[in-house]
């Protein structure tokens, strides 16, 4: 599934596909559901297709003020016209909490993690959820497997050398390289499990 999103189509070259011949519905249906009365079960049927709600399609793309609370959604954006940056896994969906409203500026949307994170309402999103749920848990079938995925075997650094990683060294499994109440550290001396905090303080946008 592509998470490309391209720009927003122009009402001109929306009245043009609409319009095309190849479509299955007649040229006339736009104009029959603006001005002319419904005179037939058919013109009954392209009005209520055109007026539908498209705020309650899957797959549907719309700002988030377009949208109603409690809905689920991917492929969000940060800011107005990036494009989609959050959500994109698989499987995955995130969730509106409060109802976007054109008085205010942001609106909270609870993410897969549990986080709930503020985004502006001009953003756009995706209503549902991302497709293939089972890959997360898809198991691999050997080693080889792995490596056609481009992934190279990881050695624990406790297993190395003093002189290739902060962890090695020591007698036996020694988790402290010789020295109690080391923290974990990457192979080029960085904390990994509580060290620099990079987040910010206020998760607004």
């Amino acid at each position: 599934m592509a998470l490309f999103r391209a720009r927003v189509a122009s009402s001109t070259l929306l009245r043009s596909i609409l319009h095309a011949p190849t479509r299955s519905f007649s040229s006339g249906a736009i104009e029959t559901v603006e001005s002319k009365p419904v005179s037939s079960w058919k013109s009954s049927m392209m009005s209520q297709m055109v007026t539908l709600d498209i705020s309650s399609q899957i797959g549907s793309c719309m700002p988030l003020a377009n949208m109603r609370i409690g809905t689920q959604i991917h492929n969000i954006e940060l800011r107005p016209g990036q494009g989609g940056k959050l959500v994109r896994a698989a499987g995955m969906s995130a969730k509106i909490l409060t109802e976007p409203n054109r008085s205010t500026r942001y609106c909270e949307i609870k993410l897969p993690s549990g986080v709930k994170k503020k985004i502006d309402i001009k953003c756009r999103a995706t209503i549902g959820m991302v497709s293939n749920p089972e890959h997360g848990a898809k198991k691999l079938r050997k080693a080889g497997q792995s490596r056609w995925l481009g992934r190279r075997p990881v050695v624990r650094g406790v297993a190395m050398n003093p002189v290739d990683h902060p962890h090695g060294g020591g007698e036996g499994k020694s988790k402290s390289s010789g020295r109690h109440g080391r923290g974990s550290l990457t192979p080029w001396g960085k904390p990994t499990k509580c060290g620099y905090k990079t987040a910010r303080l206020r998760r607004k946008i």
